[in-house]
């Protein structure tokens, strides 16, 4: 039997520049293991490389995407096992065999991250901050005792997915973006409560457009009383797959009675602003010219409120706040923002606490706040390589 040739790559990356290097090579391992659906003839890959952002064929136009599932071409698997982690393999198969006794199915070892990439003007394609998300899978990692996944594979990783799907990435103009999904999580068996001796590292693609199908508009908010999304000294303040399915019920809930987003208050006395479902929460006062932020060790740090806190100190001259947030001062904000990778920003017109409703827009004519537009623009604007990134924010795919 003719085994087919696999093609693996070295990648080496530079901080200096942001950008990889991708250096093929043959190999034949680990074929037969995983039933031939593993990465990609030579021929095939050569001929990837030729692909362009927005090349592949879809089932809706590019702007018109939503934010949903859609297989593209390949996800990457790493395998940490008898204390390293394996190569980067590309596969095509979307099912993942597990063992019956994984962690992951039984104790909840399972953390995941979210970013994006971008097709820029001249046909390059970016990958926003995947540095970040690579430091805080690292920490949902420490919380949970997996086995962390060092900073420069994690990157290596983003590039070699990003590179084997490029026709996915939709095209520069179209408002899309090729959302990343690294997951890392328990798939040795242990019964007795333990931490695995193996742990499966995926990396899938989906092209993706805005999060809501109505764009930038302002939506109605509720806090959630009766359930809580994090305790203190828990997990809250990392990605953990755990945090989300929480989540589930409370959110139903909410928009089965009108409100698209939930906002939750600190576990212990309800009086703390802490975050909404999925998104860190912001508070704007013109007055004092200040962006507010929670600081709360059960609030997960957000990639893209980092780039928010910057963007409004360095440029727009605003006072950036990071402390706990009364929920009375929901008063004094003119503008209030929900903050996530999926989004950027979601404006938020109202916030409802019982029969207390805290408005950030008039009710009859409702707009997005000027602020929240400039952000959200500026943001955008360095993403998809129309404004300049002082920061090093993008991470060129090579």
């Amino acid at each position: 039997m003719i085994l087919p040739k696999i093609l693996l790559a070295t990648i080496s990356y530079s901080s200096f520049t942001n950008s990889f290097t991708v250096v093929p090579k043959i190999s034949t391992a680990s074929i037969s293991r995983h039933n031939n659906n593993v990465l990609f003839s030579t021929d095939e890959a050569t001929e990837t490389a030729t692909d362009q952002p927005g090349t592949a064929k879809m089932d809706k136009p590019w702007g018109e995407l939503g934010f949903e599932y859609r297989e593209t071409k390949s996800h990457l698997k790493m395998v940490f096992r008898d204390g390293k982690w394996g190569e980067p393999e590309l596969v095509q198969d979307p099912y993942v065999k597990i063992h019956i006794g994984a962690t992951a199915l039984h104790y909840g070892q399972s953390a995941f991250e979210g970013l994006k990439a971008y097709a820029h003007a001249d046909n390059s394609v970016h990958i926003f901050r995947p540095d970040e998300n690579a430091k805080r899978l690292q920490s949902s990692c420490d919380r949970i005792m997996m086995a962390p996944l060092p900073i420069e594979n994690f990157l290596k990783a983003c590039n070699q997915i990003v590179k084997d799907n490029i026709a996915y990435v939709p095209p520069y103009g179209s408002g899309g973006s090729l959302y990343l999904r690294p997951l890392l999580f328990g798939s040795g068996p242990r019964i007795g409560l333990q931490p695995s001796d193996e742990y499966t590292f995926l990396v899938i693609t989906i092209p993706v457009g805005g999060y809501y199908n109505a764009g930038l508009v302002p939506v109605n908010a509720i806090i959630t009383e009766d359930y809580d999304r994090a305790a203190p000294n828990g997990v809250g303040h990392v990605k953990v797959a755990g945090n989300y399915a929480a989540d589930l019920l409370p959110s139903s809930i909410n928009k089965n009675s009108g409100y698209q987003v939930s906002l939750y208050l600190d576990a212990k006395t309800q009086s703390y602003i802490e975050e909404f479902s999925t998104s860190n929460f912001a508070g704007i006062n013109y007055k004092t010219k200040t962006y507010v932020t929670p600081n709360s060790s059960s609030v997960l740090p957000s990639v893209t409120n980092k780039c928010l806190m910057t963007i409004m100190e360095k440029e727009f001259g605003y006072k950036v706040e990071q402390r706990p947030i009364r929920l009375d001062e929901l008063d004094d904000f003119d503008e209030v923002l929900a903050i996530g990778t999926a989004v950027v920003v979601t404006p938020i017109g109202s916030i409802t606490h019982g029969d207390k409703v805290y408005t950030f827009c008039d009710p009859k004519d409702c707009e997005v706040g000027e602020i929240t537009t400039k952000i959200y623009d500026r943001v955008r604007e360095i993403q998809n390589g129309d404004g300049e990134d002082p920061y090093g924010w993008n991470f060129k795919v090579q």
